[in-house]
């Protein structure tokens, strides 16, 4: 089809004409016309286009094709996409004559389909119930609270988390065992000191090992720190710390992510989780444990904090940034007895990271048992979700496995040796933000066979997390890692290369 006509439902112009006439693909004369209309002010900023299905339809060409035209403009800035708003002309600034305009890069434009991992789905904020325990815990807080904050943190939430943790994770502490910090990365510059690590300088030194796998902005947190990291193999069972002897150095800290390894999902299996204590009281060594996603499994109870095992030997770093929102720079360490003063230290004389009255806020919805609900209802949201996943993966690519147990707000997808990087490029391209497990490996970590992708299945409001779904498993490599069939796909010069 040469030509077509577009209707705007949203303007009061009637319709636009797009030429697809040319030479290349259907692709790139999509591409050129709709940039034209941009150009020339047929498609004034801010105007939605047409989901890419229905467009298809209308100029009778592969669905596939408009999703590839749609990612290429959103990367180049020409257009802009966002979960429930739909795809829109970009609000543009007329540069000044001669002024050349870069490109934006891939990496710059916001994903059609948002499958990064780190963050809960934002819409279910428990908005309500936080205005209300807001309210009440103003409304009681003493005169002095407003006043230079403790930099251990409230007494009333130091209170309400001891309480929390024994009922909810098994672990033993007290109120005055709990220093309150704004999330885990404060917690490692409290503890290792570096950029940002509070007035009082660092608690602890390294070498610290660390699993093969993991956030590489928490291995710069300890860099910045002059902290040298050591990885440790991974297999199913979790860290292998069985491995510690053979590191080199002194090893003075382990850190671990035992309720569910990230990114790859496994449980510490129990002989390790005694190991790793048995390896701090002879060694005399700290272990630091993330309790990432400690509160999210699905498939059983969740298994009690490591910390439980020996208080006197584990730091237990909590915060709320998945159970309730990363906004909420809200965090939380259990400390070993004789380490409570320097990490007070550390922060300074008063408090300047965590806000008093969120601080208060918190205790009131833990004390209400409103938070414990909400954790709940999200328990049940992340299942729902990550059984979806499952689902179309078993009924679309049933080559491409989940890995780790049921749990957390992501998911590994194992895929064919050699097909990583592709599936990657794929997905950028098609307008589908996920990440590549190799992104998380260690740089002294042996690269082994593990190709996969690391998919985010909390972040998509709930009314997008079909679509988010269906589009990654379009961008998924087939068994032998060629092209295989793309849903119709037309056009041979995506440089996905799959």
């Amino acid at each position: 089809m040469a030509e077509s006509w577009v209707n705007s439902a949203e303007r009061i112009v009637s319709d636009l004409h797009l030429d697809l006439s040319g030479g290349g693909s259907r692709r790139a004369a999509l591409i050129r016309a709709l940039r034209a209309a941009v150009q020339d002010g047929r498609l004034a900023p801010g105007t939605r286009l047409p989901p890419y299905r229905s467009l298809a339809a209308d100029l009778g060409i592969a669905r596939n094709t408009v999703a590839d035209a749609y990612a290429e403009l959103v990367a180049e800035g020409w257009l802009t996409a966002r979960q429930g708003s739909g795809t829109r002309v970009a609000e543009r600034a007329a540069p000044p004559p001669g002024v050349r305009v870069p490109k934006r890069s891939a990496a710059a434009a916001r994903p059609v389909h948002d499958l990064v991992q780190g963050r809960p789905d934002t819409g279910s904020f428990p908005r309500t119930a936080w205005l209300a325990a807001a309210r009440r815990a103003l409304t009681a807080a003493p005169n002095e609270a407003f006043g230079p904050g403790d930099p251990q943190g409230r007494f009333e939430l130091r209170r309400a988390l001891a309480a929390y943790l024994a009922r909810a994770r098994g672990v033993r502490t007290t109120p005055e065992r709990i220093v309150v910090c704004s999330g885990f990365a404060h917690a490692l510059r409290l503890l290792f000191g570096g950029p940002g690590g509070g007035a009082g300088g660092g608690v602890l030194r390294g070498p610290v090992a660390v699993e093969a796998y993991g956030l590489g902005f928490h291995r710069a947190l300890l860099d910045a720190a002059k902290v040298r990291t050591l990885p440790l193999a991974l297999d199913e069972h979790g860290a292998r710390v069985e491995e510690l002897a053979d590191l080199p150095g002194p090893v003075r800290a382990l850190l671990l992510t035992p309720a569910h390894q990230f990114p790859t999902g496994g449980p510490l299996h129990p002989g390790r989780r005694s190991a790793a204590v048995d390896w701090g009281r002879t060694r005399g060594g700290l272990i630091l444990e993330d309790d990432y996603d400690g509160e999210f499994r699905y498939d059983r109870e969740p298994v009690g904090a490591v910390q439980g095992l020996d208080p006197e030997r584990v730091v237990y770093i909590g915060s709320v940034s998945k159970s309730l929102s990363p906004a909420v720079r809200l965090g939380w360490m259990v400390l070993p007895e004789h380490l409570v003063d320097a990490a007070v230290a550390a922060k300074g004389e008063r408090e300047a990271w965590a806000s008093v009255p969120d601080q208060l806020t918190l205790a009131d919805l833990i004390d209400s048992g409103h938070y414990d609900r909400h954790v709940r209802r999200m328990r049940q949201r992340y299942r729902r979700r990550r059984d979806h996943l499952v689902a179309a993966l078993a009924e679309r690519a049933p080559h491409i496995t989940v890995t780790g147990i049921a749990a957390g707000l992501h998911a590994v997808l194992r895929l064919p040796p050699g097909t990583e990087a592709s599936a990657v490029k794929a997905a950028a391209w098609r307008g589908v933000g996920v990440e590549g497990l190799s992104d998380y490996r260690h740089p002294a970590a042996q690269a082994g066979e593990r190709d996969g992708l690391v998919v985010g299945y909390a972040t998509p409001p709930e009314h997008a997390y079909a679509a988010a779904v269906e589009a990654l498993c379009e961008v998924l490599p087939p068994p032998s890692g060629g092209r295989g069939d793309r849903g119709g796909a037309d056009d041979d010069s995506s440089p996905s290369g799959v």
